[in-house]
């Protein structure tokens, strides 16, 4: 029996990123959330939310989405503000 899917909005979360491929047009989005105890994954909300990348530290994922080419979106929503 296959496990349900991820619900990032039911996850516990710590914030969330929006990450954009500038050179894209419109550009592709995916989305950093970072949990309280500090790992990260990177969801793909083209691809039902999939997880595209999980790190244990936030440097890490930025690293990634870098090396990829990403651009973060300025401003982070935090947990807590809503």
């Amino acid at each position: 029996m296959s496990s349900p899917a991820l619900d990032p909005a039911k996850s516990e979360w710590n914030f969330v990123e929006v990450w954009i491929d500038p050179m894209l047009s419109p550009p592709y989005i995916l989305l950093l959330l970072g949990n309280p105890a500090g790992s990260c994954r990177v969801y793909d909300p083209a691809e039902n939310y999939k997880v595209v990348f999980s790190s244990a530290t936030y440097d890490e994922a930025q690293t990634w989405l870098l090396e990829d080419e990403y651009k973060p979106v300025e401003g982070r929503l935090s947990a807590s503000e809503l």
